[in-house]
């Protein structure tokens, strides 16, 4: 991972974060809905919300700070990545309100351990700082996501193993 030297640089990285998940959560919130999961719809709905209003601050806080150009594909959740990388269409067929919420997840837990080490690596007091705050909102984001995935049903769970348990 390049090293995050700067505030600015770490404004950057945090926003392309924070854009990603915002359009990521109004397309699963989509997609719920197309399911019929409106509990589930109204999760990423207000996620998405929140992601917005998180990019939205960060873009005011950087009024008019020259900010360095970043791959955005880099932080793309379903259209980049390794070669096996499924086609989003296809993901978006057979995801499942689990599935989402996996893949969800995972950005956050990410995202997480990139603040967690700029935190670790930075120099500078002020890049300490502001990494420190933001790993702690993604940590926040985790720790919801993560509740959310243990009160979701596993279809590929062996319940007749666990019938057979008790």
């Amino acid at each position: 991972m390049t090293p995050i030297r700067t505030v600015p640089e770490l404004y950057a990285h945090a926003i392309a974060l924070e854009r990603e998940a915002a359009e990521r959560y109004a397309e699963f919130a989509e997609r719920m809905a197309d399911l019929g999961n409106m509990a589930i719809a109204e999760v990423f709905d207000t996620l998405a919300h929140v992601e917005a209003q998180h990019l939205r601050k960060l873009q005011r806080q950087v009024k008019g700070v020259a900010l360095p150009q970043l791959d955005r594909d880099a932080y793309r959740w379903l259209d980049a990545g390794a070669p096996e990388t499924v086609a989003r269409e296809l993901v978006f067929r057979l995801m499942t309100p689990r599935n989402a919420v996996a893949i969800a997840l995972g950005a956050e837990r990410r995202a997480l351990a990139f603040f967690e080490h700029v935190l670790m690596s930075a120099a500078e007091p002020a890049l300490r700082r502001l990494a420190c705050e933001m790993a702690a909102e993604e940590a926040e984001h985790v720790a919801f996501i993560e509740r959310l995935l243990e009160h979701m049903p596993d279809p590929l769970a062996d319940w007749a193993a666990v019938y057979e348990r008790d």
